[in-house]
């Protein structure tokens, strides 16, 4: 993989644009280690991941904008993972937008699912925005600072990130859903408690 990015030289910054695109966190950990070695420079990769990540999240919004309802009545096997991850959207809206490329089961359809919501475009662009920055630092750093370690184990330690940080979200939501819980039926007991109290003189 290495000799690989060496021999494509600055084109490689396009190759990064074009992969992020569509995905890619184990490609960018791998090229922020070509940056530690000195073969990239750790800014520019940065920056290519950075807007392929964005420009790629906000195509699938515009065709979940467009062609949402008609591309998942045509393949059923999207549906699940769009519903899920609109109902995510609709519990944590801001903070699920800003996390969503971090989520392993549900990363893929997020952008097309948001497309399918309500949700403002603009709104969306530039959360979008924060979010494909900070995966970009993210994955790129580990891999300029960890490179060299886990060179060995850079697919698996990729996918314990991920898979950590859908454990994250998990407890997160668990949380939240039983706090809900227990905040509506503290309201029902005070409403019945309300109700078998007689009025006053």
């Amino acid at each position: 993989m290495i000799e690989w990015i060496e021999s494509h030289g600055t084109w490689f910054y396009v190759i990064t644009f074009l992969w992020t695109f569509l995905e890619g966190e184990t490609f960018v950990i791998f090229a922020g280690f070509a940056a530690q070695l000195g073969i990239l420079r750790i800014d520019y990769l940065i920056a290519c991941a950075w807007i392929g990540s964005f420009c790629g999240d906000n195509l699938y919004f515009w065709l979940g904008r467009r062609y949402g309802e008609r591309l998942v009545t045509r393949f059923p096997k999207m549906r699940a993972g769009t519903d899920l991850a609109l109902s995510w959207l609709e519990r944590f809206d801001t903070w699920f937008i800003l996390s969503f490329r971090f989520i392993y089961v549900v990363r893929n359809f997020s952008s097309f699912a948001c497309g399918m919501s309500g949700i403002y475009w603009p709104r969306f662009m530039i959360l979008n925005f924060i979010a494909a920055g900070v995966w970009a630092c993210t994955f790129a750093g580990a891999g300029y600072l960890f490179g060299a370690a886990f060179q060995h184990l850079i697919k698996d330690v990729a996918l314990a990130f991920k898979l950590g940080m859908l454990c994250l979200f998990a407890t997160v939501i668990g949380l939240s859903v039983y706090m809900h819980r227990k905040a509506r039926r503290q309201a029902e007991r005070m409403q019945a408690d309300a109700a078998r109290t007689p009025p006053g003189p």
